[in-house]
This record gives structure tokens, C-alpha cells and sequence, in this order.
């Protein structure tokens, strides 16, 4: 019993962690694409 709930919450915090980092990931590419957008309409 110890054991599935040690995998279980181990699974739990791998689900969690990987969408932390997506929403990181998105954040990121965002401001970049952002800050791009910005950097060819002031260049033109």
C-alpha cells in the first residue's frame, strides 16, 4: 500500500511539474514572439 501511494504521488508531481514548465514554455515564447513583433514594426 505504501508503495502505490508513493508511485502515485510521484506521478502526481511529474503531471505537475511538466505543465508548470509548459506554461512556463508558452510565457516564454510569447514575450519573444512579442518582443519580435515589436522589433520589426519599429525597425519598418
Amino acid at each position: 500500500m505504501k508503495q502505490k501511494r508513493e508511485k502515485g504521488i510521484t506521478l502526481i508531481a511529474l503531471v505537475i511539474t511538466i505543465i508548470v514548465l509548459l506554461i512556463l514554455a508558452g510565457i516564454t515564447i510569447a514575450m519573444l514572439i512579442g518582443d519580435f513583433n515589436k522589433s520589426t514594426k519599429s525597425s519598418n
